[in-house]
């Protein structure tokens, strides 16, 4: 037992725990104003965890899988030994069934750069910029099709109703302009997995990407003010429209939904002299349409969207997503899966090349003129790869177990080669990179740890990278 003359009274008790009871009371004070913050304005900017290397993401998907050994995954195995048995070939490895026999690249391949990366013939103009890309060449995850592959991707999981890695994003940061959204996604074709792959999943909807349908000239719909309405009963709606919402809530526990309408009523009124002034690539230079190949056939849609991907992020746009559309030379390929060579890798992936490498080449010459590439993060990559033997032929089947990505600008060392496949470039085995590691790095870079960004949801808290994820380290600068 303890002398009484060390035991606290209760005055000293309360003087020495006052400091304490201050300190909770504050914290919990706070933690009340950032939760009415939050319900007030969900999208409000909201402080990283630590210094960002990177403000905005730029993610060019290339929808359908490109293959590793066909674009930046050099392997002259492959040509010397075309035709012969592929060790440890797995005919199911794909979708469909392959030939256990090696397919070589049908293309020319060159170093490039002080890096001297290897680039294949398909990219004479990405090819100008390897000293700035990080490529991650052990990428690998589970699913063998499209559409859980494309979700697996980008929400970590190959289930549905994952949040993607933009809506995390935007939960975790807030909008950096509050007139437009902190999410966007271009497409030209609705690619497999459809919604599910920019979905906001159990987040609140408000964090939910907007979506641009290039078919519709990447319009937004239902944007404009109707035109028997006047810009002051406009607003005047819109003020009852909150009032009875807020009216509504008040007396009901907190309905996130009920408040995701309210704010996305808001932030539509905003959009309506924000959004048509970002997207309005008319107004750029001629010589920087000329740069992007707006004027060309064969690449302006996904030209118009790499220029429209650059002019948000310019005005806080937080996170864009362009879906790459159909190939451009007319091959067979199925069109929401234009890089999917199955049948003829050749001629698939010169028409997808053709269609993506002059606007992807343009983004990052513009950026880093503009003095913006530093601050955006560009990633380009597809869902899994290809298969290293045959299908059929002269095609290739889907390959998760290995294939490359790279990363541009935002934080990360340029001309770096990180991880490895096989001497085929069949499976990835050195240093290999999870999604779940892919996602902590785009975090990271974001200034956020993925292991603190979570959020409860049926009794258990969530986050991008779920229970993996260990941030690339080698790869930033």
């Amino acid at each position: 037992m303890l002398p009484s003359s060390i035991l606290p009274t209760r005055r000293r008790f309360l003087a020495q725990s006052g400091l304490g009871f201050g300190s909770l009371a504050l914290a919990s004070m706070l933690q009340d104003e950032a939760r009415a913050a939050a319900e007030a304005n969900p999208l409000a900017l909201r402080p990283s965890l630590f210094a960002p290397k990177a403000k905005s993401v730029i993610w060019l998907f290339m929808t359908g899988a490109p293959s590793q050994v066909d674009t930046w995954d050099y392997k002259p195995e492959l040509q010397k030994r075309h035709g012969q048995p592929l060790p440890g070939s797995d005919a199911k490895t794909g979708f469909f069934t392959t030939s256990g026999k090696i397919l070589k690249s049908p293309f020319e391949w060159k170093q490039h750069g002080k890096s001297g990366s290897w680039v294949s013939g398909i990219f004479p103009h990405l090819s100008r910029h390897v000293d700035k890309m990080a490529f991650i060449h052990s990428m690998h995850l589970q699913a063998n099709n499209h559409a859980p592959a494309s979700m697996e991707l980008m929400c970590g999981s190959n289930q549905p109703g994952r949040p993607a890695a933009g809506a995390w994003l935007t939960y975790g940061l807030g909008a950096e302009n509050q007139n437009l959204p902190a999410y966007v996604v271009m497409h030209e074709r609705r690619p497999r997995g459809d919604d599910q792959i920019w979905s906001a999943g159990f987040l609140p909807k408000t964090f939910q990407a907007l979506a641009l349908d290039a078919r519709r000239g990447g319009v937004i719909d239902n944007l404009d003010r109707s035109v028997s309405q006047t810009a002051s009963q406009q607003r005047s709606t819109l003020d009852l429209l909150r009032d009875l919402n807020q009216q509504h809530a008040q007396s009901r526990s907190p309905q996130t939904d009920l408040a995701a309408r309210i704010n996305s009523f808001e932030l539509a009124y905003r959009m309506q002299t924000a959004a048509p002034e970002a997207m309005d690539i008319a107004s750029e230079s001629d010589a920087t349409k000329k740069l992007y190949g707006v004027d060309n056939k064969t690449c302006e849609v996904f030209a118009k969207q790499c220029l429209t991907a650059r002019r948000l992020v310019e005005r806080g746009v937080r996170f864009v997503q362009i879906f790459a559309g159909k190939n451009a030379g007319g091959d067979g390929a199925v069109d929401d899966v234009p890089w999917d060579g199955h049948s003829n890798i050749e001629t698939n992936h010169r028409s997808c090349g053709a269609a993506t490498d002059q606007p992807a080449a343009a983004l990052l010459e513009d950026l880093e003129a503009r003095g913006l590439l530093d601050e955006t993060l560009v990633i380009w990559g597809g869902e899994f790869g290809r298969t290293s033997d045959s299908q059929g032929s002269v095609g290739r089947d889907h390959n998760p177990n290995g294939f490359t990505i790279w990363m541009a600008g935002g934080g990360v060392k340029g001309g770096v080669h990180h991880g490895a496949t096989d001497e085929f470039g069949y499976r990835a085995v050195e240093n290999k990179v999870h999604v779940n590691d892919l996602h902590a790095t785009l975090l990271h870079l974001m200034g956020l740890d993925h292991e603190r960004l979570t959020y409860r949801h049926n009794g258990r808290d969530y986050r991008l990278t779920d229970l993996g994820g260990k941030v690339i380290t080698e790869i930033l600068a």
